[in-house]
């Protein structure tokens, strides 16, 4: 009696969209450690008047930190299947462009910018927004394959 134990790897496009969760999770996250966040001590719930800056360079918040926290967490949940990995990369990359024209069109002085965002948000979001949706179309398609360790040399399942 021979038994079946192929193993499937994870594709490309559920890995992307893991990596992509994982980075978001952990810059959510370090937007609440001071030192690594700069001028901590302005760090407001919302809006322009936060000072604080990830890395001294992106202007965050808590909410602006809790948006990254929720991006990871979702990415993460949505990479356990290509199909919707494929969406959180596509529609995740898609906010992102939104959020970088918004981010172009605002006074950044003003109410509207609530997120906040500063010039380097604005050009970091049309990156991920761009490279998001390109690995989201340049990955959809290829499909899960069994791992070469667990296939028989002569085509059939291992034994």
């Amino acid at each position: 009696m021979s038994s079946t134990n192929v193993r499937a790897t994870r594709s490309p496009i559920r890995t992307a969209a893991l990596v992509v969760g994982a980075v978001f999770l952990l810059v959510g996250v370090l937007g609440f450690i001071p030192g690594i966040t700069t001028d901590y001590d302005t760090l407001t719930f919302a809006g322009h008047h936060s000072e604080a800056a990830l890395l001294g360079i992106f202007q965050v918040s808590i909410l602006h930190n809790i948006v990254h926290l929720l991006f990871g967490v979702a990415g993460i949940l949505l990479s356990r299947a290509a199909s919707t990995a494929f969406l959180y990369l596509v529609v995740g990359g898609a906010v992102y462009l939104v959020l970088w024209i918004y981010g172009l069109v605002i006074d950044h002085d003003s109410g509207a910018n609530f997120v906040p965002v500063n010039t380097a948000d604005n050009w970091l979001h049309f990156v991920l927004g761009a490279g998001m949706i390109g690995l989201g179309f340049l990955l959809r398609g290829r499909r899960d394959r069994p791992t070469t360790a667990d296939v028989n040399p002569a085509g059939g399942p291992a034994v």
